[in-house]
């Protein structure tokens, strides 16, 4: 998606350790004409899909994932990190580390929105090891939905996410598809 990937160009942060800071339009503040956009294309990539939810992760998923559930005309549901005291018992859970946190944490999604009938799309901020797409791929085993795709905002293609992804055998859409960093600059898939 050429507009996704001007603005990384444009307001996008090389870090060590091969982390793209993007938090200037999604993981800190927001644009939600961008949101909006991103989601569109999200909803036409797997518009014949007949998709019944959309799940993410908390936080940065959110933002995408309510774009495309509201283009959709779905629910979105997202996995909490950190399960609050009006929760009850009744959740599936997953481990999922954080590499850029250096953290383990157990996400939930309360039993009632996720269902044996539900067709879900999960969609993701980033994938880059792609251990957030693990933990919701886990959670929509359990709950014994169909998972008809898996989609990033960014795929780090590098880092193996993507391929494991693909090893499981579903579809796999990113909107912009990494394929180095190099000299503190960011270099796309097919880009020359």
């Amino acid at each position: 998606m050429k507009l996704l990937e001007e603005r990384i160009k444009r307001d996008g942060q090389v870090l060590d350790g091969d982390v793209l800071k993007i938090n200037s339009f999604l993981n800190h503040q927001v644009d939600p004409e961008l949101m909006m956009e991103l989601g569109k294309e999200f909803a036409r990539l797997f518009k014949d899909a007949g998709i019944t939810k959309v799940l993410t992760c908390e936080a940065s998923g959110i933002a995408p994932s309510v774009m495309a559930a509201y283009v959709l005309g779905v629910p979105m549901v997202f996995a909490r990190k950190k399960k609050p005291s009006t929760l009850n018992d009744a959740v599936y859970l997953a481990d999922v580390f954080s590499y850029t946190k250096k953290v383990n944490n157990k996400i939930c999604v309360e039993k009632k929105f996720l269902s044996a009938t539900d067709k879900v799309l999960i969609l993701d901020d980033f994938v880059a090891h792609g251990e957030a797409v693990k933990g919701m791929v886990s959670i929509a085993n359990q709950a014994g939905a169909e998972i008809v795709g898996v989609g990033a905002v960014v795929a780090k293609d590098f880092q193996g996410g993507s391929d494991w992804i693909k090893k499981q055998g579903l579809r796999f859409e990113a909107l912009a598809n990494i394929a180095s960093f190099e000299n503190g600059e960011v270099h796309f898939v097919g880009e020359e």
